[in-house]
């Protein structure tokens, strides 16, 4: 049975950049708790706190509302999820969308101003470039296809 690697915000857990999770409630997310899932916050593995500034991608950098660069934690926790992929062989990822670090298909444009463009927050790319397959809470049924 193959493990998955999720986002623990998509399980409640209270490690957004504002203290908050986003539970995301779905019956096979549910079902996969106990056997198969394994969760990670690049973020926090990182060093960031909960909470802490927000952050967005400016010209390959990932830098704070505050104008802080925090790409050296953001790449930290991304080389520490690919390691947690390799040591437990997890071929497939559910991240949380947008995010800096976790972002599938969008994030956000880096003027701190809510607008997303299309792209990929680091870890996800780190995973896509190492052959895991990444997915965002949006896109549960191909993630269920894909396991099944």
């Amino acid at each position: 049975m193959h493990k998955i690697l999720v986002s623990s915000c998509l399980l409640g857990a209270p490690v957004r950049y504002d203290g908050s999770g986003q539970q995301l409630l779905h019956p096979q997310l549910i079902a996969w708790q106990q056997e198969r899932i394994v969760a990670f916050c690049p973020e926090i593995a990182g060093g960031l706190s909960t909470p802490r500034d927000p952050a967005e991608i400016v010209n390959g950098k990932v830098i704070t509302n505050t104008g802080d660069d925090v790409t050296p934690e953001f790449q930290l926790g991304a080389k520490q999820a690919l390691r947690l992929c390799q040591q437990y062989n997890i071929r497939f990822a559910l991240l949380k969308e947008s995010s800096p670090s976790c972002g599938r298909n969008t994030i956000y444009d880096g003027s701190h101003s809510g607008i997303k463009v299309v792209g990929m927050g680091l870890t996800a790319s780190l995973l896509e470039k190492n052959g895991i397959k990444v997915f965002s809470e949006q896109q549960m049924p191909a993630l269920v296809k894909a396991l099944a």
